[in-house]
């Protein structure tokens, strides 16, 4: 799921975002780079609070609620959230062999405790950096 997130900058101060969708969940960063992953960061913040996920409106409806932002030069940008569910579901994969072994080394290298931790980062990195560049 994407929530639109209502970008704006002003001379001389950070980089700001908020979500029309999500009152009270808000971001910065000073160099406007950080801005998605920071956006991305605080929705997670803000979900784990144990805020009840709401549904996200389409680009156009939030288009509309934010024009004179718009107009004063913000502009929208899809940050993708993934729920954390706090449920893990056991499911059944196939890997090459020579893949297998090169995941549960840089597992191990990068500290995961377990193969299926460090998939499930690899996994969410994809899916968020592929949903930044669409």
């Amino acid at each position: 799921m994407n929530y639109i997130a209502v970008v704006h900058h002003e001379e001389g101060s950070a980089t700001g975002v908020h979500f029309p969708d999500v009152p009270g969940c808000f971001a910065a960063a000073d160099d406007p780079a950080d801005i998605l992953q920071n956006a991305i960061a605080a929705l997670d913040d803000y979900f784990a609070d144990s805020h009840e996920i709401t549904e996200a409106r389409g680009i156009e409806a939030i288009r509309l609620e934010v024009k004179e932002d718009l107009a004063e030069g913000a502009y929208l940008m899809a940050v993708p959230f993934i729920p954390n569910l706090s449920k893990v579901e056991r499911v059944n994969v196939s890997f090459e062999k020579g893949l297998l072994n090169a995941i549960d080394t840089q597992a191990k290298l990068s500290g995961y405790k377990t193969r299926s931790a460090f998939l499930a980062m690899a996994a969410r990195k994809e899916i968020e950096q592929t949903r930044e560049s669409a």
